[in-house]
């Protein structure tokens, strides 16, 4: 027996999240019609909708936002540091650790020419730009330490060589080839003590 088509569009639906597969997007579907109840399902719809139609980039520095301007660039107590991740996860992983009160600026991405992607796939071109308008003491190159945040970081590194300010890399309590939003505070804080210049 087939299932009814909008609950196979529901299955699918949950199979499209990343780590989805077919059994557990099948479950979840279940549980979303037959065990929650009916208001908590539909609240779960209403702010996932809301979610998708009111969330948006931070127009400063690429961070998620449900405004124009995110509350970091907002806030002008921030120390004069800009720290360089690849997404907005990594942010959040930061700011968690309380060690960290400078701004970022999120690439959305790294360079990989492996998979096509360049250095004008990402934010580059808007770091450059700010840079040029916001005055930053030093700055705190944050990708994680795989080929590609390696890469990046290098290439970030020859463009504001010539900029005059002073750039480090976050140093190595972090394993190597393992993602910054995986990496648990006291080893981001480590990290960020042992910073080095590039």
């Amino acid at each position: 027996m087939k299932y009814p088509k909008k609950f196979k569009d529901l299955i699918e639906g949950f199979e499209s999240f990343p780590g989805i597969g077919p059994k557990t997007a099948e479950r979840l579907a279940f549980y979303a019609i037959s065990k929650q109840s009916k208001d908590a399902s539909l609240r779960f719809a209403d702010s996932l909708k809301d979610a998708i139609s009111s969330i948006c980039e931070c127009e400063v520095c690429g961070m998620i936002a449900d405004e124009s301007k995110c509350e970091i660039c907002k806030d002008d107590t921030r120390d004069k540091k800009l720290m360089i991740v690849e997404n907005s996860k990594d942010v959040i992983s930061f700011e968690k650790t309380n060690a960290y009160k400078g701004k970022y600026h999120v690439l959305n991405g790294l360079i990989s020419p492996t998979n096509g992607i360049g250095p004008d796939d990402i934010s580059i071109d808007k770091l450059i730009s700010r840079l040029e308008s916001e005055q930053f003491d030093e700055i705190i190159v944050a990708t994680s330490s795989t080929i590609d945040g390696e890469i990046t970081a290098m290439y970030i590194n020859k463009l504001l060589a010539s900029k005059g300010i002073k750039t480090y890399r976050i140093g190595y309590g972090l394993p190597v080839s393992t993602d910054i939003e995986y990496v648990d505070e006291i080893t981001l804080i480590k990290s960020l003590e042992s910073k080095k210049e590039m």
